[in-house]
């Protein structure tokens, strides 16, 4: 029986889970086995029916949204189609990646059903922003020490891979990729480390509630594997609601309370 999914938001019309890395969304070609998947697992958990309406890489942890009817879920795979969905990552990366910068380039599709080569390039484009780095005094490399930076990634494009390929192409492999990262950066985290998974979260996403039209922003913890890592690389400050709680606790300490302001901080 599989664990239960964390749960961020829930209402009659859609709810938000943590996928946890390793899981498939669904039964696909890939699944050679496996057992369980998200969608079957959600829906035993809440006991109705659930319609996913984006994807996440089965390597890749986070925040996931389905809707919990067709025509809710029609609504909601339209705004991810028309691109009006606001995503944001968190990545580990090797290397000092770029303060911040546009990441546009067209990606070709990657279905397993045909050569790469003969599918259409697409348009992707991905912001990126570095927000913190570390450099360790270990040769993972040929180099006597070894960098590593923690990215945030806003993808424009739906694309398949696209962060994970954008920051390869970049120069910046995102830690645990096998397909696009590097082996001995991967096998060093996986080893000595113990992060034995893509280093990839989905944190963050804004969009248009399909029933009401308010706009939900919705954001999600890391799984443990990932917050242990930040804690040790002095990352703790990026945690996901970690700088709301530092301005929080800034304006605390430097706007004086009146009695009827301390009782609502209480």
């Amino acid at each position: 029986m599989p664990e239960p999914l964390p749960i961020i938001y829930q209402d009659e019309h859609l709810i938000a889970v943590h996928k946890p890395a390793g899981l498939l969304v669904h039964r696909t070609a890939l699944a050679r086995g496996e057992t369980h998947f998200l969608v079957q697992t959600l829906r035993d958990q809440i006991g109705q029916r659930v319609y996913p309406v984006h994807r996440l890489d089965r390597p890749t942890s986070g925040l996931m949204v389905m809707a919990l009817n067709s025509d809710v879920a029609a609504g909601l795979v339209a705004e991810f189609s028309a691109q009006r969905v606001s995503k944001r990552y968190l990545a580990v990366v090797r290397g000092i990646g770029p303060d911040s910068e546009r990441l546009d380039y067209a990606l070709r599709e990657e279905d397993g059903s045909r050569p790469k080569s003969e599918m259409p390039a697409m348009a992707a484009v991905t912001d990126v922003r570095r927000l913190d780095s570390v450099e360790l005094p270990v040769s993972v490399d040929r180099y006597p020490s070894s960098r590593y930076s923690l990215m945030e990634a806003r993808p424009l494009t739906g694309r398949r891979h696209q962060i994970r390929r954008h920051l390869s192409r970049r120069g910046y492999p995102i830690i645990g990729d096998a397909r696009h990262g590097k082996g001995l950066h991967n096998r060093f985290f996986a080893d000595q480390l113990d992060c034995p998974q893509l280093l990839l979260a989905s944190v963050g996403l804004s969009f248009r509630h399909p029933v009401s039209g308010d706009t939900l922003n919705l954001s999600c913890a890391l799984d443990p594997v990932m917050t242990r890592l930040f804690e040790r690389f002095g990352w703790a400050g990026h945690l996901p609601g970690a700088e709301r709680d530092s301005l929080r606790q800034n304006l605390c300490a430097t706007t004086p309370l009146t009695p009827q302001t301390q009782r609502h901080h209480d």
